[in-house]
């Protein structure tokens, strides 16, 4: 038994999470920019939170969403 048998597996598994971790949040980010312009979206979120928003939590919401600044790497 080499030492390749026990280094190439730890090697891929950190690989592997480093990789879905940034796909991970490339696919929020543009989830979240999607979510700024489109009112249904925000309205279904808070509904599975168990929120129901009126008109004006709505424009609150999409306010503060678009005042947010996504920092970029």
């Amino acid at each position: 038994m080499s030492a390749w048998n026990i280094i190439i597996p730890i090697v891929t598994l950190i690989a592997g999470a480093a990789g879905g971790f940034f796909i991970g949040v490339f696919y929020l980010r543009k989830q979240l920019e999607k979510m700024q312009s489109d009112p249904e979206m925000i309205q279904k979120m808070a509904k599975q939170m168990g929120y129901n928003l009126n008109k004006q939590q709505m424009n609150r919401a999409q306010q503060m969403m678009k005042n947010q600044k996504m920092p970029r790497k």
